[in-house]
């Protein structure tokens, strides 16, 4: 679920010394004590910080996931509980490091800078160089593969005092609602992308026309026409051998029953059929989206990364293009 990217943006000229700086960042960090304990009062402070804060989404996504991978794999929690910051020291950073920070799962990727010359950075700063955790062996890392078990995780939550100022935030009751979907490798990843995008939904209150994803089912089908919902959108986790497809939604805790019975029609309705219209409008949506994230360098080479990391190639975005096309 996770990836750790180090990303510098420089003159192509200096790519030598911006490989070499990467280098030494990667695998000669120093981990002063000072450093592990500022670092320990922020992760503590965005701990707290989280259940606070009115927006759960980050919380709600990982509830579906501990739910849906009951005790295993992606299901297990991302958040740090507060009484293991403590335990946290520079011998279970290095045992950490040591086990992950491995050639086989390491991509350097560069955009706007000459194959051939990054290649050559990579020997010259890269190779056979020790990392300062030294070169044992490592933990063997779990390759586990994800169990769905299904289930329900509730949590009650008194947000009454958390408002500040004189306009209260409402206090809501939150549901997602989630099925098992594939994983990136399969060849159903795209459709599910384009399903994401024809089911869409967002905030009530979110302004804009037909660009802001106001035909989508979840606006259409369920903000338009129960206007006692706060909120409605469709989120797509898709892992190694794994995936979710999600509908969280939001009103008023009175009316939790009939809110769960509307989003539960809306997954029923999705195996039934699709407009010609609406399938069209979330492949060109899906496409434009895709297009318009790449325009930027620093996404770029984050996508080169990421993908090549995942299924040890990329696909070009017209090559995603036709797929979604398809």
């Amino acid at each position: 679920r996770d990836t750790i990217m180090y990303a510098v943006s420089a003159d192509a000229r200096g790519l030598d010394t911006v490989v070499n700086l990467l280098a030494d960042v990667t695998l000669q960090p120093r981990l002063s004590d000072e450093e592990i304990e500022m670092t320990r009062m922020a992760i503590r402070f965005e701990l707290e910080d989280l259940n606070m804060r009115p927006d759960p989404e980050p919380l709600l996504t990982e509830m579906i996931h501990a739910a849906a991978f009951r005790d295993n794999t992606v299901g297990l929690n991302r958040f740090c509980p507060v009484e293991n910051t403590d335990k946290i020291d520079r011998d279970v950073l290095h045992s950490y490091l040591s086990s992950y920070y491995t050639p086989d799962r390491m991509v350097l990727a560069g955009v706007g800078i000459e194959h051939e010359h990054l290649v050559e950075c990579a020997r010259k700063y890269l190779l056979g160089v020790e990392p300062v955790w030294g070169s044992g062996q490592g933990r063997a890392v779990d390759r586990s593969v994800a169990q769905y078990t299904g289930g329900i995780i509730k949590v009650e939550k008194d947000m009454s005092d958390v408002s500040l100022g004189p306009t209260p935030i409402p206090e809501l009751t939150h549901i997602m609602i989630g099925l098992e979907s594939c994983s990136f490798l399969e060849d159903d990843f795209i459709p599910f992308a384009v399903l994401n995008m024809m089911m869409g939904g967002g905030g009530s209150f979110s302004a804009g026309g037909p660009g802001k994803g106001m035909f989508t089912r979840l606006y259409l089908n369920v903000l338009n026409r129960h206007h006692w919902m706060y909120n409605a959108t469709s989120y797509h986790h898709s892992y190694e051998d794994t995936g979710l497809l999600c509908i969280h939604a939001s009103a008023d805790p009175k009316q939790v029953r009939e809110m769960v019975e509307i989003i539960t029609r809306e997954f029923i309705l999705m195996a039934g059929t699709v407009g010609e219209v609406e399938l069209e409008r979330a492949k060109t949506q899906l496409k434009s989206m895709l297009m318009m994230n790449l325009e930027s360098r620093p996404v770029i080479f984050e996508d080169v990364g990421r993908q090549v990391l995942a299924t040890n190639t990329r696909k070009l975005p017209h090559e995603l293009c036709a797929l979604i096309s398809e």
